[in-house]
């Protein structure tokens, strides 16, 4: 009797689950991300991020780098990295920290939207060797070609790989000498290709990058 009793009483649990799923009831779905804010990501890119990067994520100055037309998912990565310590930054580091991870993302959407700008290389000498390290790499040497990664007219793929086209050399440049010295650690890919880099090597595919559109 007593195992007859723990039977019924298990059954009486199960009964209104196995109904609810036999009336065609499913699972709750997890609740959807929310849309970025992009009047809440402008205004916090005025505050935050225009006196470096332009009002529109075009920056004029050489040294930082322009902003406008890339990737989202890629801008909201490397500000969690400047707010973690990831990746080195003291300047950055300082404006991430103050934003949250919705912030964040309202940045990225707002200047990602914005056309950016096309650039121009200024070393003629140096251009040519620039594109053939860019489009082939330098293949005695196991250099693999940039546009492999950010296509052939440096877009890029999305949420992958960031947008080179029209870039500041001089910041490219930076990077590069900074990924080979081991300054920027946050991606082994390009650390493992800056390292076979030298000097004129980075100048030269820095400049190509520039005029790329």
């Amino acid at each position: 009797m007593k195992l007859l009793a723990s039977l019924l009483t298990a059954a009486a649990l199960a009964a209104p689950v196995f109904s609810a799923f036999a009336a065609g009831e499913a699972p709750a779905a997890p609740p959807k991300a929310a849309k970025p804010d992009l009047v809440k990501g402008e205004a916090s890119f005025t505050a935050v991020c225009a006196a470096c990067h332009g009002a529109d994520g075009n920056s004029a100055i050489a040294a930082n780098p322009k902003l406008s037309q890339q990737h989202p998912e890629y801008l909201v990565k490397q500000l969690q990295e400047f707010k973690s310590g990831k990746r080195n930054d003291p300047v950055m580091k300082g404006f991430a920290s103050a934003l949250s991870d919705e912030d964040m993302k309202n940045i990225a959407y707002w200047v990602t939207s914005k056309t950016a700008k096309p650039g121009f290389a200024k070393e003629k000498e140096l251009v040519s060797m620039g594109e053939r390290i860019y489009r082939g790499g330098i293949a005695d040497r196991n250099i693999a070609a940039c546009a492999g990664c950010h296509s052939p007219n440096g877009a890029g793929i999305p949420a992958q790989y960031p947008r080179l086209s029209g870039q500041h050399a001089d910041y490219t440049a930076k990077q590069l000498v900074e990924f080979r010295d081991g300054k920027r650690a946050n991606s082994i890919q390009m650390t493992q290709v800056a390292a076979k880099l030298n000097d004129k090597e980075i100048k030269a595919v820095s400049d190509y990058i520039a005029g790329l559109r």
